[in-house]
C-alpha cells in the first residue's frame, strides 16, 4: 500500500503528532490508547502521510495467528512457495505496519513482535529459517481500547514497555464541531448540535451503554443530515441505534435526542 496521495483530514488535539515523529526518527514502537471511534487511525494515516511511509493494517481477532502475521507455505500451481504476510511486508519494505486492537490477537501471536519493538528491530521467520532486519522508515504501531478489553484481554507488561505509549480521547467541542463538519459536509450550526448531544451521553454515567457516542458515529450522523434527514432521524438511526439493542437504554438516548436536536429543518447546511 503507498502513502495517500493528499493529507487525511486530522485535527491534532495535543502533542501526539510531535510525539510520534520522534518516536518514529528514533526507531520506536508506538501504542494508541483510547476509546472506540476517537480517532486513533485516522491520526496514524495522517501520520503515514507527513512521514512519507506506507501504511499497512492489520484488523486483530481471536482467531489471528502468527503465520496470518508473518506468513506461510501456499500452493500456487502446483508448485508451494512462500507468500509473506502483512507484517512481513511491512519489515521488508520500511512501510508503517498497524495492528488495530492488537489485544484482541492471542497472546502467542503477539509475542512475535518483541524483537521488532526493541532495540533489535528483527522479525525472525521460523519457517524459512532467517532473521530479518526491519527496513529503514519500518515502524510499529499496535491500538487498543483500555476501556473496553476485559482482564483477560490485555497487553502483557513486556510488550507495552517496548512501546512508547500516546492517549486519545474525544476531541474538545470545538475542536469535534470543526471534525463533524468537515467530514460530513454539513454546517456548523447542525455539527454544533450533534457534538452537544455527544457531550451529554458522554455525561452519563451507568447508562447500560458499554461504548459512548464517539466522534465515528457523530460524523455518521451528519452524512445522514448532509443527505436530508432530520438531526432527529440521523441521530436514531447513527447514534442510538448502533450503541445499543437495550429497549430501556434506547428510549433514554432517543429523549436525549429529541432533548437536545432540532426539528428536519435545521442542520443542512451554513
Amino acid at each position: 500500500m503507498s502513502a495517500p496521495a493528499s493529507r487525511p483530514f486530522y485535527v491534532a488535539v495535543g502533542n501526539e503528532e510531535k510525539v510520534f515523529k520522534a518516536a518514529f526518527r528514533q526507531g520506536l514502537s508506538v501504542l494508541l490508547k483510547g476509546p472506540t471511534g476517537c480517532g486513533k487511525t485516522r491520526f496514524l494515516e495522517a501520520m503515514a502521510y507527513d512521514v512519507g511511509r506506507p501504511l499497512i493494517t492489520v484488523s486483530c481477532h481471536d482467531d489471528l495467528t502468527t503465520a496470518d502475521l508473518v506468513g506461510r507455505y501456499l500452493l500456487r500451481g502446483g508448485e508451494t512457495e512462500w507468500v509473506d504476510g502483512p507484517l512481513t511486508r511491512a519489515v521488508r519494505e520500511g512501510a508503517i505496519c498497524y495492528l488495530d486492537e492488537v489485544v484482541e490477537a492471542r497472546q502467542d501471536t503477539t509475542v512475535v513482535l518483541h524483537p521488532l519493538s526493541d532495540h533489535r528491530r528483527q522479525l525472525p521467520i521460523e519457517r524459512l529459517g532467517q532473521i530479518l532486519d526491519a527496513a529503514p522508515g519500518f515502524c510499529l504501531v499496535v491500538s487498543y481500547n483500555p476501556g473496553y478489553q476485559s482482564v483477560l484481554k490485555d497487553l502483557k507488561d513486556s510488550t507495552r514497555q517496548r512501546m512508547v505509549a500516546i492517549e486519545f480521547g474525544f476531541p474538545t467541542p470545538d475542536v469535534e464541531e470543526k471534525i463533524v463538519a468537515h467530514e460530513a459536509g454539513i454546517g456548523a450550526d447542525a455539527a454544533a448540535e450533534l457534538v452537544r448531544l455527544a457531550q451529554a451521553i458522554r455525561r452519563v454515567e451507568n447508562g447500560g451503554l458499554r461504548e459512548v457516542s464517539s466522534t465515528r458515529v457523530l460524523i455518521s450522523a451528519g452524512r445522514l443530515v448532509a443527505e436530508g434527514l432530520s438531526p432527529r432521524e440521523a441521530a436514531a438511526a447513527a447514534i442510538a441505534g448502533p450503541l445499543t439493542d437495550d429497549p430501556h437504554v434506547s428510549n433514554g438516548l432517543r429523549e436525549m435526542i429529541d432533548a437536545y436536536l432540532t426539528g428536519p429543518e435545521a442542520g443542512r447546511g451554513n
